[in-house]
């Protein structure tokens, strides 16, 4: 994982001493030229100071601290293949970091414990610490699942309000992209399909696509968005299927699934086997 170094600078400002006002000088005492005694002089009054008084320094005169200039975000360098799985690998264990809906606060904190291991000076020792990390991990179980909840509402609305899509009276969302020729299939059959899943930030958990080898099930033994939703399809057809996750793995979720997730597939109905 990329680990992230902050460098911090001040500058440092002169600041000059303001000029300290010009002394006025005491009256002279007036002297008799007589041979009597000298009289002590009536007091005058003190003549005014004749240097000229220091002009005030105006704010644009003053030294003003300077602000550096925030350090431009510098892009990964990714050439080699090791560069790239390197990046990979962070991706990675970020996706692993959901389930403990971390705060930006405390991905920093997760960053020094990284930091410090690099350079072998831990704060504490692994073998103390790491039990508590799947306490942790069900402290915050409750906070993902609203967090995924309440980010898909946006995403099942907008997908709801695309042309051709239908949203059931259970939620999920239909939008046949390639009409089919062939039969809809019941609940209680068995149907071949291909299919890719993905979350609503596109990351991609399961795809038969991929692996090239369509997948066969009967209708029933499978969530219920697709109980539901391939039955609206025709054999031949495509269609896009959302699926909330009260319609598919619920607040328990999946390996790679969040709970509370919903869910997107695309689905290419191929046959109904039986």
């Amino acid at each position: 994982m990329n680990v992230l170094i902050l460098l911090l600078s001040s500058a440092l400002l002169a600041q000059t001493p303001a000029p300290k006002p010009a002394t006025t000088p005491a009256a002279p005492r007036g002297t008799n030229s007589t041979t009597t005694a000298p009289k002590p002089a009536a007091p005058t009054a003190p003549k005014p100071a004749t240097a000229t008084a220091p002009k005030p320094v105006t704010p644009a005169a003053t030294a003003q601290p300077k602000t550096a200039p925030a350090a431009p975000a510098i892009a990964p360098v990714l050439t080699t293949d090791d560069q790239k799985a390197i990046y990979a690998l962070g991706l990675s264990v970020y996706r692993s970091l959901g389930p403990f809906a971390l705060s930006p606060a405390e991905l920093e904190l997760l960053k020094k414990g990284i930091t410090d291991a690099a350079a072998g000076k831990p704060a504490g020792k692994l073998e103390e610490w790491e039990p508590k990390i799947d306490g942790l991990a069900r402290s915050r179980a409750a906070i993902v699942v609203a967090q995924e909840k309440a980010v898909a509402i946006a995403y099942v609305n907008k997908a709801a309000a695309e042309p051709g899509a239908i949203k059931t009276a259970s939620g999920i969302v239909y939008r046949e992209t390639t009409a089919g020729t062939g039969a809809n299939p019941k609940a209680s059959d068995m149907v071949k399909v291909h299919y890719r899943g993905t979350l609503i930030d596109g990351s991609e958990f399961d795809s038969s696509f991929k692996r090239n080898q369509p997948a066969t099930f009967p209708l029933n033994g499978v969530i219920r968005c697709w109980t539901e939703g391939v039955q609206l399809m025709k054999v031949g057809g495509k269609a896009t299927l959302v699926c909330p996750s009260d319609m598919a793995y619920g607040d328990g979720g999946r390996p790679g699934i969040p709970g509370g997730a919903t869910l997107i597939f695309e689905i290419e109905l191929l046959e109904i086997t039986g």
